[in-house]
């Protein structure tokens, strides 16, 4: 499969982008190995439940069902790589549940630090913390 770019090409693509030349691909390469067809819509499964975002309480308390189910699916596959992704997402499931729930992220924190790093950067040998500081306010508010 690695020496066959077209394949893994077509593999990763989100269905509903596939062009009519990558889905003859995908037909023809499930026809000649069709056991990768089950772990293919499991995969698909599997994105579009991490696709899901910003969703009422209701609606997440409704997919935790479906999450729990696609970990104990993968977990039984016996195909080792699917297991460890199986246990991976058992361990992040509460973070998952509230990656649905909310969408803030830390993107403002790493702004400012960045910021933080490129000062210190200019500022290498000044030895005045308050001139830092007052740095720091000017560039971050």
């Amino acid at each position: 499969m690695k020496h066959h770019r077209g394949y893994l090409a077509a593999l990763r693509t989100h269905p509903q982008n596939l062009f009519a030349s990558q889905k003859e691909i995908l037909r023809r390469l499930f026809d000649q190995h069709p056991a990768l067809n089950p772990i293919y819509d499991q995969m698909q499964k599997t994105n579009q439940l991490m696709r899901t975002k910003n969703v009422t309480a209701r609606q997440a308390r409704q997919l935790i069902p479906l999450l729990l189910d696609l970990i104990k699916t993968l977990k039984s596959s016996g195909f080792q790589p699917i297991v460890t992704l199986a246990r991976t997402l058992a361990n992040w499931d509460e973070a998952i549940v509230a990656m649905w729930r909310f969408s803030k992220n830390s993107g403002i924190t790493e702004g400012f630090h960045r910021k933080m790093k490129l000062i210190q950067r200019r500022a290498y040998g000044f030895k005045n913390f308050e001139n830092y500081r007052l740095r720091v306010l000017a560039e971050c508010g």
